[in-house]
């Protein structure tokens, strides 16, 4: 058995890449696994702003929702994010998540598996790359760890607009197989 971690960065209620997200947990909690799903909704994340404090103590100044995450991401086997694409890119909201889980760089780590989820009004090929790029940017500060699956629904826009998607199906078959 697996600690999975599913963090949803997605603010919409009824959003695409929860949908996903929702798929993947319980195709994770179906093989026996351990889950965990993590919304950003309602999550206060503060911006980072480069003190570099975290370096030196471990921990952030800031007092908000983020150390409370980043207990959670270390302590796991797995972590899935899920997000939107924003301009071909990963959700602010995600990005400020990974810049704020600065303070994990020094710190030992459980997490060797991580996969992405991505959803897009656009729904050509290479419109999620600069989102699994900006990921892996922060998977390789982790060297025992690395991208095992990302899952791209395009075509996608409205809340909602996944329901009946074979890309749910799909989630849950590789959420199945961590």
């Amino acid at each position: 058995m697996k600690k999975v971690i599913v963090i949803s960065t997605s603010l919409r209620a009824g959003s695409n890449s929860d949908m996903l997200a929702e798929k993947f947990a319980e195709g994770a909690k179906a093989s026996g696994n351990e889950v965990e799903k993590i919304s950003l909704r309602g999550k206060e994340i503060k911006f980072c702003v480069g003190c570099l404090s975290c370096q030196k103590t471990g921990a952030c100044v800031f007092k908000d929702d983020v150390p409370e995450i980043m207990a959670k991401v270390l302590n796991a086997d797995v972590v899935c994010w899920a997000t939107p694409i924003y301009y071909y890119e990963m959700s602010g909201q995600m990005k400020t998540l990974i810049d704020r889980m600065n303070a994990m760089y020094r710190k030992n780590y459980r997490f060797r598996d991580i996969y992405l989820l991505t959803t897009a009004a656009e729904a050509e090929e290479d419109t999620p790359r600069r989102a699994e790029i900006g990921l892996t940017g922060w998977i390789d500060c982790y060297g025992k760890s690395s991208l095992k699956g990302h899952l791209f629904c395009g075509g996608v826009n409205d809340a909602r607009d996944i329901e009946g998607n074979v890309c749910l199906s799909k989630a849950y078959e590789m959420g199945k197989g961590v």
